[in-house]
């Protein structure tokens, strides 16, 4: 199975069970007019729509399908890392929703649909991005808590402290309150290890985990998606600075005007395509240890530059 089946595969398994999910089924009603009081243990409206609406913009899926292809370089399957993949998707799409807030990076496009709370109003957009992460880990602990897998709580928890305060929300933490600032190098590798770097790391790592990976293995993962995060995150500030809305999806040049610790801003165009090209060869380096097994994340490194290539 080549590349590009193997990964639309992937993509279509996730979508089919996204769409599908039980508590987010209904038709859209994001009107002005009064919900209806909702069924027990349903999700009212306009939450629901709201969520529905974000969680399902066509996109690359790239974090749950990572952790299906991790836990896969361990197991004969990956069906069984579906429910921790879908919510680490839910994790990814409720911090896009809270990023394009006024608040944050006050943006209009998200994958090249009004961003959520253009369509649904600021106060529903918090509560969407509210809701998805609660929802992710409701999601994940249900699987989890089932019996026969001894590495699914500590896999839950992987996922946790890379999406917090001490991972994710750290690094956005620092980028929001550096913007205007400086250039620092310390506080560009920061928040680039965290603020994208934890959520490409953990769906490696969680994939590992929950498939009884040993410290080597575990590892070498890790040091893939903290790679592979580093560089995808160098690439996505290239973009913003040359990039196009129609392919984005999304208005460049949001860096630059907001004053954004990026990596180009601290060492420059040039340097920046180097050391993106630099560690996704170190990112590939790192999967020895699979062997022939890890041909489809090698090669998913390598589509990380051709975007700026």
């Amino acid at each position: 199975m080549d590349f590009n089946e193997t990964y639309g595969r992937y993509l279509a398994a996730v979508n089919a069970a996204l769409a599908g999910h039980p508590l987010l089924q209904g038709d859209a009603q994001h009107t002005d007019v009064l919900p209806d009081a909702p069924a027990d243990g349903s999700i009212p409206e306009p939450l629901r729509s709201a969520m529905r609406y974000s969680l399902l913009l066509p996109g690359k899926r790239l974090r749950p399908v990572l952790l299906l292809a991790a836990y896969r370089l361990l197991a004969d399957d990956w069906e069984t890392a579906l429910p921790y993949a879908l919510g680490l998707e839910m994790i990814h799409t409720y911090s896009l929703i809270h990023d394009d807030l006024p608040a944050m990076d006050d943006d209009a496009l998200r994958r090249g649909q009004p961003t959520n709370h253009l369509v649904f109003g600021e106060n529903i957009a918090v509560l969407a991005g509210d809701g998805l992460y609660s929802l992710a880990f409701e999601t994940m602990l249900e699987a989890a808590l089932a019996p026969g897998n001894l590495y699914a709580l500590p896999t839950v928890y992987e996922i946790a402290r890379r999406a917090g305060v001490r991972g994710m929300i750290a690094g956005q933490t620092l980028d929001v309150k550096l913007e205007g600032t400086q250039p620092r190098k310390d506080m560009v590798h920061y928040i680039q290890r965290h603020k994208t770097g934890d959520l490409l790391t953990a769906p490696m790592t969680a994939g590992l985990m929950l498939a009884g990976a040993d410290e080597a293995r575990l590892s070498a993962g890790g040091t893939y998606g903290a790679k592979l995060g580093h560089a995808f995150q160098i690439v996505d500030d290239l973009l913003d600075l040359r990039g196009d809305a129609t392919i984005l999806g999304k208005r460049p040049g949001v860096d630059e005007q907001r004053g954004k610790m990026t990596w180009p801003a601290v060492y420059g165009e040039a340097a920046s395509r180097e050391d993106a090209a630099r560690l996704v060869s170190e990112a590939k380096e790192a999967l020895a240890v699979f062997g022939e097994r890890a041909a489809f994340l090698r090669k998913l490194a390598d589509k990380t530059l051709i975007r700026v290539t």
